[in-house]
């Protein structure tokens, strides 16, 4: 009898393998972590500080340097000897994306919120207005995994983060409730002013901050700095990145082109003209003649080669290319008088004379590091990578390492 039961155990192993094999693949599942409204706007906090999970954007502010970690906050750094920065506190911020600074007020964005945060006394940093529901609410769907879409509740919650787990399913399962979509996006219902990198989506303007999401432009008048007022948003375009302005224009970066418009009025910018491009992920920095467009292929960037692309602006309304250089895989970029500085990812940080646009002259190539995005300051150069802040003095035709900071 033993003997026949261990029989019909091994045939039942043998025959569920075999079906295992046939019939179920394995698969990386993205289930969500949500938080509710409430508690979102509950949860800002000013912490010590904390290794960082994803280094984004930065911004410099009289002599403190601003730090993003992608969707969770802002890591705050004395750089008062760029030699020796410090960390000072970490200001957690869910949905975080991108500030801007204005006379000892910071704005940043939250998700669908705008705060606003008096930093007077960088040692006690105070919230002291909240913007509720100003910006469309976006979420990231992850890579390379399949969402479990019956997790999501976007009634009266957000997204903060995704659990990634290896499950097993049956093969041509319904893919109503685990779907892989990749690389989308989806959408819900005496002036002192700091400095961003070309990757930023927020700029201050005089007595107006722009923030730009992928359609619109959106303004708020910050003449009382405490309280903010929002304006009418501006339709913009597709697919937009990023936010710089020059004199009287703003120029957005976009996955498709590079849109100019008019902020004679501020209130209400006017467009321009357009630059069109392949569809690549499109930084823009501008002097008084060029726009400088860096072209990142690859990815969900959609373009097959990466480039930097330099624009004639000499009339405003019809900007045309003038001059084209390959790239490996370029991010952010800088100019300061005749130097332009491009992060070309992990080719490392690049230096140009670009006094002939026609025929621009390496100076410095700092390779084997990470390159994110620049800010080039009158003392000298900021620059982030993966977890890692660079800085950069300027010596005639070159420029020279001063110090390297890990923010993990």
């Amino acid at each position: 009898m033993k003997k026949i039961f261990l029989l019909i155990a091994i045939v039942f192993v043998f025959v569920t393998s075999c079906t295992n094999d046939d019939n179920y693949e394995y698969y990386d599942l993205a289930t969500p972590v949500m938080l509710s409204f409430d508690d979102l706007r509950k949860s800002v906090d000013i912490l010590p500080p904390i290794r960082i999970e994803e280094s984004g954007k930065i911004y410099y502010y009289n002599k403190y340097i601003f730090v993003n970690d992608m969707y969770k906050g802002i890591h705050i750094i004395n750089n008062t000897n760029p030699e020796k920065p410090i960390k000072i506190s970490f200001l957690k911020i869910h949905g975080n994306v991108d500030i801007s600074v204005k006379n000892n007020f910071l704005y940043a964005d939250s998700f669908m919120d705008l705060l606003v945060f008096d930093i007077s006394d960088i040692n006690n940093i105070k919230l002291v207005n909240r913007l509720k529901d100003v910006f469309p609410y976006y979420y990231s769907i992850p890579q390379n995994a399949d969402v479990d879409w019956r997790s999501l509740n976007m009634q009266n919650s957000v997204v903060i983060d995704w659990v990634i787990t290896r499950e097993r399913r049956e093969i041509n399962s319904d893919p109503l409730y685990y779907s892989n979509i990749k690389d989308i996006a989806f959408a819900e219902s005496g002036n002192t002013t700091g400095q961003g990198g070309s990757m930023a989506r927020f700029k201050i303007v005089n007595s107006y901050l722009y923030a730009v999401d992928s359609h619109s432009i959106h303004i708020f008048d910050i003449n009382n700095l405490n309280a903010p007022t929002k304006l009418e948003s501006v339709h913009a375009g597709f697919d937009i990145e990023t936010i710089f302005s020059q004199n009287q224009y703003l120029f957005l970066g976009s996955m498709s082109g590079m849109f100019i418009y008019d902020i004679t009025k501020p209130s209400a910018p006017q467009f321009v003209s357009e630059f069109r491009h392949g569809t690549a992920c499109d930084p823009v920095v501008v002097d008084d003649k060029y726009a400088y467009i860096t072209l990142r292929a690859g990815n969900f960037c959609g373009a097959f080669e990466s480039s930097l692309q330099i624009v004639d602006i000499s009339d405003i309304k019809k900007p045309v290319l003038k001059k084209s250089y390959a790239m490996k895989g370029p991010y952010g970029l800088g100019i300061k008088d005749e130097k332009l500085f491009i992060c070309d990812g992990n080719s490392g940080l690049k230096v140009y004379d670009k006094t002939d646009v026609n025929n621009i002259v390496l100076l410095n190539h700092f390779n084997d590091i990470n390159t994110f995005d620049v800010i080039p300051l009158e003392s000298h150069l900021l620059m982030i990578g993966k977890g890692v802040l660079y800085q950069y003095s300027y010596e005639n035709n070159a420029i020279k390492l001063l110090s390297t900071f890990n923010l993990n």
